[in-house]
């Protein structure tokens, strides 16, 4: 279990958003040793909310902004606002490596890699399209900082087009998987914005969370 909480960024009757911290799960694992995550500690501070109030995830080494819901209406149509593609999220990221350009836009195809869940593997034939915009923040000590805009939210997206040489070509510092990472707590990857609309009134939401690095 995780020590550090999740922070609560903004309240609703209906939904709330929360700041998680990275190495924590966004919902269960397979096992009770996997059980703690954002949404059972959600649910601690929110009793009356639906068994299921994870709307999307953040990978367990992500910190950041999560949407989580205390209904089920508000559950599904946020959810809709995700499948519309109407949600807008940014990430900073820092990457290990000097990256030249300015801004870019990565699209690459990519799938699972059955034989080493939940790797994702670059795949021109059976590889599902994922797109990135980004811009280059600073350079720091050898290493790069970078905004992310995710126009589609596949697995690994990011973390992927980081660390892949028709991406940016330098891994997220600390990501285990595609990079040089030991541990799960320490990767350099943060969602730093989510705006939505108000799944009752409409009105266009916009939350923002420091980021930890």
């Amino acid at each position: 279990m995780i020590n550090e909480t999740i922070e609560v960024v903004a309240k609703f009757e209906t939904f709330a958003v929360i700041r998680k911290p990275g190495g924590m799960l966004s919902v269960p694992g397979r096992g009770p040793e996997k059980a703690d995550c954002a949404a059972s500690r959600f649910r601690e501070l929110f009793p009356d909310a639906i068994a299921q109030p994870s709307i999307h995830r953040l990978d367990m080494e992500t910190s950041g902004l999560l949407v989580m819901a205390r209904t089920a209406d508000a559950h599904r149509a946020i959810s809709r606002q995700f499948e519309a593609r109407v949600v807008d999220k940014e990430y900073v990221a820092i990457v290990d490596g000097v990256v030249e350009e300015e801004s870019g836009r990565i699209e690459l195809p990519f799938r699972l890699d059955v034989d080493n869940r939940p790797y994702q593997i670059y795949d021109e034939e059976f590889g599902k399209i994922g797109v990135t915009e980004w811009k280059r923040l600073s350079v720091e000590n050898g290493r790069t900082r970078i905004h992310f805009f995710p126009i589609t939210g596949r697995t690994h997206q990011l973390r992927l087009h980081s660390s892949h040489p028709k991406g940016l070509g330098f891994p997220i510092v600390g990501d285990c998987l595609y990079g040089t990472g030991t541990d799960y707590v320490s990767m350099k990857l943060h969602a730093a914005y989510l705006s939505f609309n108000h799944p009752e009134t409409g009105e266009r939401l916009e939350f923002r969370s420091e980021v930890p690095f």
